[in-house]
């Protein structure tokens, strides 16, 4: 078995094989993502894989993050896995452990915590997650199956389906779209819900003036009276899923028209008229919080599935100051 530390060190057919083959491969693990990464100034992306007989089965791509002024970003240092490993269904354990060892000694040099946030089921490979150190946290998503659209509207609620209708009626309309100024205007409304509501760090501008240049990168915005009122941001694993990573709309500020639906329904309509199988929103919440978002995300009709996340804590002291200053900041 050998360990790989750089890109340059990684076959790039074989990365690319191993996401088309391998069923826990999603966007976030492709060489595009962290190229992507690479070209981020606020973030360091970093990979690691392992090969076994000279065939690569498993990889780790992910950043290193934090936040605000010298203080707080020495109190949030933090390495953050999206999508999970990509791994091929028969590495063996002793690969997999070389894997987990090698990237959780790199990275805790680095960061006060690293979190795996898994998109697609670990549950078999638990126990090597476990042996290496890592904790197991409940947390749930929807999958959403977009085989054609009448499908996927057809699993939509009541509610959801005529907000669609109503809508539609008052003129207001999904747009795909990579216009950099109607990315300035969808991040001002973005950024406005995250300070006044979700009250956690958003990515700079930066991040999405560079993500609708991706390939496999997608804004979406609702327009209404000539204006955008909302829109959704999402990433695609080619010809399986549409990822869902940002939405948000001015609601109830016109009669009859619901901009965040439409703007989630944007990515659906898309996954489900363009060959994808799955949409994925990325998140639900813990099972044992109230979570508002997620009655939201339930009414389009996906399948409630937790694959949970996995954290090592390589600072729990300087964790659970981190952690306070966040619940304190969220309560303002």
């Amino acid at each position: 078995m050998f360990l790989h530390s750089t890109i340059s060190d990684i076959n790039p057919i074989q990365w690319n094989e191993l996401v088309a083959n391998s069923t826990s491969a999603s966007f976030f693990q492709s060489r595009e993502c962290f190229e992507f990464y690479e070209s981020l100034s606020f973030l360091k992306p970093f990979v690691y894989a392992v090969s076994d007989d000279e065939k690569l089965v498993g990889l780790v791509c992910g950043y290193v993050i934090a936040d605000g002024n010298f203080v707080k970003r020495f109190f949030s240092r933090r390495a953050i896995i999206p999508g999970g490993l990509l791994l091929d269904d028969a590495i063996s354990t002793d690969a997999l452990q070389l894997l987990l060892n090698h990237f959780k000694q790199e990275l805790s040099k680095q960061a006060i915590y690293i979190e795996i946030r898994n998109y697609t089921d670990y549950s078999s490979f638990r126990s090597s997650f476990e042996l290496a150190g890592f904790d197991y946290q409940p947390h749930l998503n929807f999958h959403l199956a977009t085989s054609d659209v009448d499908f996927a509207l057809s699993q939509l609620n009541k509610t959801k389906r005529r907000c669609l209708k109503l809508s539609a009626r008052e003129g207001a309309e999904w747009l795909d779209t990579d216009n950099q100024e109607d990315v300035k205007t969808y991040y001002k409304l973005l950024d406005q819900l995250y300070r006044t509501k979700v009250k956690t760090p958003l990515f700079p501008l930066e991040f999405f003036e560079k993500l609708v240049q991706l390939p496999n990168g997608k804004l979406f915005v609702v327009k209404c009276q000539g204006k955008i009122i909302g829109g959704s941001v999402c990433v695609l694993l080619t010809n399986r899923t549409v990822y869902e990573w940002f939405v948000c709309g001015l609601d109830r500020q016109i009669k009859n028209v619901f901009p965040s639906t439409l703007a989630t329904w944007a990515g659906i309509e898309y996954a489900a008229s363009n060959g994808f199988s799955c949409f994925d929103m990325m998140g639900a919440g813990k099972p044992d919080e109230g979570y508002g978002v997620r009655e939201f995300k339930s009414e389009f009709g996906g399948e409630l599935v937790e694959h949970g996340r996995y954290i090592f804590i390589s600072n729990p002291f300087l964790y659970k100051i981190g952690k306070k200053v966040v619940e304190i900041l969220k309560k303002r």
